[in-house]
């Protein structure tokens, strides 16, 4: 006579589990002879053996059955489990959970369908894997959450299976996302120093312009409601109103979930007046030095961030003498009844330490040795923290990792000790491009390159360039070692091919082949400053067009010349970032000295960049350009090593090239512009954030006036013959690289001028 268990929902393990035991009871025990399993389409049968606490020859009891029953649907693979007895033979009886067919997804457009697709996979939801119904609510769920934090609040996603053969089904999940709720209103109640309109200027948040499309800022979000909060209570505090505080925020959200209405209550206090600030504690005998690090403005208002700076320079100066752990405080004394307050700054050192270990985490491409040879603070030395931060920088301008962060902990037992430990991480530093650019004077570019930054985790710098287009075509093959010597000298190492064809006029009536190698060495001479010293050997031919005569002046070249130029550079770069500077200066210096083969001759660059931040949002940048060439021996300076001035680069609203020496006509190939051995070039920019993108650095804006000229040999540099013109322009840090485009009217101009108002290229600056 069978005993059976009664089957068991999977939804009701543990209800079911507790009825095992019922009809278990009247089961007498019995030795094991042999087991059976019946019901497995896919599952192997070791799985659930190897899963069953008892074997052939132990002998079944109730327990040892529950035990079993809960095992096997802890395996998750199986929708039901009972056990059956034939005579002394147990017979699992199992019905397998359908399996993932196809996982799709219907109305998606605001995710990656492949983005997705991985995250179920992580969790267990993808194609051959046991269906799971909490796993498929789970998932459902998730996606809600991720729609609400895109503020798409009316989005629903209903998960639905589909049975096919072999038990399988589909997974679909049907997703209606709607529109975004957008902020139809921003008001701040409690304000009475500053309109409203001045206080929600400093929201990334707003209630939409004609950019809203591009920077989404009116779709609601609590992490930018927060970030905008702080950005509030920092204007405030900046300004004198010392017990500023944000009493509540409301967010309302329409019936129709496509609007949202944001209501913040402040309490703006009374504007307190800086009388005095008051040194207290411990400054190791150097309250003078102290003082001088002081940013506070006394006489006027109280101003938060004044005060943020200067306790973190008194702490960054105990740094530099070894205290680790120093504690600087801001301690307001307010006089309420004057509206005045003054400002004691408590120091307390703590302890001076020494550094006992340097640890780096996160390098899981990088050497060891790439990091540590940036480092300025040393093992076994005094902790100093302009040491430190200096090393965290330079191990940051590296480009090698998206960050970098230092960490001070403390050695257990040694209050004099400390560890560092540097934190990074990985970002690709290598790629493989084939596109194509575009640019108002050379059209359709076509490129393709193979560069890597970080060579196997080397710190070397391998590249292989090749460009065409209408008039230039570049192959480039480039290395650089920037420790070819243990103390920092860089050794680079170029291959080159270049071809140029006229910019005006026919486009066959020459060619201008440029080949040859070189080697640099840069020989850092400060942290900032680094000095370059190479040599290059290169060879120039003009080769003419079929049937098309070429500029007479270009004739001395058709014949190979050859050149051994030695090269010596300066560079100084502090600006705060090279896509994006918004402060800084960079400097740069250049020159050519060619004594040897065919060419002989002496040219020199320098170029002077500074931008100067005029708020948060505006900066002024300026820039010159300048350079001089001069023959040597006795011989003509090289007409194909002359500077050229005019578009994107120099001066716009003129053709790119013509600003210099009047052209030259020669048969049927219209006009040759030579340039000079001479040029001046001056730039002014104000850049702003582009209307309605909010504070977004990747889109500006700018107003800019340039000035300059190239100059003949024979001419007199002169202020009075520069072409000046005045525009305005838009820079977008794209896909595709920094992207300018600019629309010029000439102020200064001559007859015969080329003007070209509209102008755009990638990768340019001023």
């Amino acid at each position: 006579m069978d005993n059976r268990f009664p089957a068991l929902s999977i939804g009701f393990r543990a209800l079911a589990c507790a009825m095992l035991s019922l009809p278990a009871l009247a089961i007498e025990p019995f030795t094991v002879r042999d087991i059976r399993v019946e019901g497995l389409q896919r599952i192997e049968p070791g799985t659930v053996f190897a899963s069953l606490p008892l074997r052939v020859g132990d002998r079944y009891t109730v327990d040892l059955g529950t035990n079993a029953i809960r095992a096997l649907f802890a395996l998750g693979l199986f929708k039901d489990v009972r056990l059956e007895t034939q005579g002394d033979v147990l017979v699992v009886v199992v019905e397998e959970r359908p399996s993932i067919a196809l996982v799709e997804f219907v109305g998606l457009k605001e995710f990656d369908k492949d983005v997705l697709s991985k995250s179920l996979r992580d969790i267990g939801l993808s194609e051959g894997r046991p269906y799971d119904k909490a796993l498929a609510d789970k998932a459902e769920q998730e996606l809600k959450r991720q729609y609400i934090s895109r503020s798409l609040y009316g989005a629903e996603v209903v998960s639905t299976t589909t049975p096919v053969d072999r038990n399988r089904v589909n997974l679909t999940f049907t997703i209606t996302e709607g529109g975004p709720a957008k902020i139809s209103l921003i008001d701040i109640v409690g304000n009475r120093s500053f309109p409203d309109q001045t206080l929600r200027d400093q929201f990334n948040l707003d209630t939409g312009g004609w950019m809203s499309w591009y920077t989404k800022s009116d779709r609601y979000s609590r992490t930018k409601l927060n970030a905008d909060l702080e950005a509030l209570r920092s204007f405030y505090l900046s300004r004198g109103f010392l017990e500023f505080r944000i009493d509540s925020t409301q967010v309302a959200m329409a019936p129709n979930k496509q609007e949202m209405a944001i209501t913040i209550n402040i309490t703006e206090g009374e504007r307190f007046v800086t009388s005095g600030v008051r040194l207290e504690g411990n400054y190791l005998e150097r309250d003078n030095e102290f003082k001088a690090l002081i940013k506070i403005a006394v006489g006027k208002p109280y101003n938060a961030e004044t005060v943020a700076e200067t306790t973190k320079a008194f702490t960054e100066y105990f740094g530099k003498f070894g205290f680790a752990f120093a504690r600087v405080e801001a301690k307001p004394e307010i006089d309420r009844q004057n509206n005045r307050v003054q400002l004691v700054l408590l120091a307390e050192p703590s302890r001076r330490a020494y550094v006992r270990r340097i640890q780096v985490a996160g390098n899981d491409r990088t050497r060891d040795e790439v990091i540590r040879r940036e480092f300025r603070q040393l093992e076994a030395a005094w902790y100093d923290g302009d040491k430190i931060r200096l090393s965290r920088d330079r191990v940051d301008r590296l480009g090698y990792f998206t960050s970098v962060n230092i960490e001070t902990l403390e050695v257990p037992g040694a209050p004099d000790q400390v560890d560092l430990l540097f934190t990074v991480t990985e970002k690709p530093t290598g790629s493989i491009s084939l596109g194509a650019g575009f640019s108002s004077i050379e059209k359709i570019a076509l490129n393709f390159g193979i560069r890597q930054d970080n060579a196997f985790g080397s710190g070397n710098f391998l590249a292989v360039e090749v460009n065409t287009s209408r008039f230039n075509q570049n192959l480039v093959i480039s290395t650089t070692n920037p420790y070819y010597t243990q103390n920092g000298i860089s050794r680079t190492l170029d291959i080159f091919h270049r071809t140029t064809r006229p910019f005006f006029g026919n486009l066959n009536s020459y060619r201008i082949i440029n080949t040859g190698v070189g080697t640099r060495f840069g020989v850092p001479v400060t942290e900032t400053d680094t000095v370059f010293l190479g040599v290059n050997f290169e060879q120039t031919q003009v080769k003419e067009g079929v049937g098309i005569q070429m500029p007479n002046l270009l004739r001395p070249y058709i014949d190979k010349q050859t050149a051994l130029p030695l090269t010596v550079g300066w560079a100084r770069d502090r600006r705060d970032s090279a896509l994006v500077p918004t402060r800084g200066v960079l400097q740069r210096f250049n020159s050519d000295l060619s004594i040897a083969g065919d060419s002989h001759y002496a040219r020199a660059t320098y170029q002077f960049q500074q931008y100067i931040p005029l708020t948060k949002k505006y900066t002024l940048a300026f820039n010159g350009d300048v350079g001089w060439g001069e023959g040597l021996k006795g011989r003509e300076y090289p007409l194909l090593k002359n500077f050229y001035v005019g578009g994107l680069g120099s001066v716009r609203g003129f053709e790119r090239n013509t600003l210099g020496p009047p052209p030259s006509q020669s048969g049927n190939s219209a006009a040759f512009f030579p340039g000079g051995p001479k040029k001046l070039v001056f730039n002014a920019e104000f850049i702003t954030p582009f209307p309605g993108a909010g504070n977004d650095k990747t889109l500006r804006l700018f107003g800019f006036t340039d000035a300059g000229r190239a100059f003949g040999a024979n001419e007199s540099v002169s202020l009075d013959q520069l072409r000046v013109s005045a525009g305005i322009g838009l820079s977008w840090i794209s896909p595709m690289g920094p992207l300018r485009f600019s629309y010029a009217t000439p102020i200064v101009k001559q007859t015969g001028d080329r003007i070209q108002p509209l102008q755009f290229q990638i990768g340019t600056s001023f």
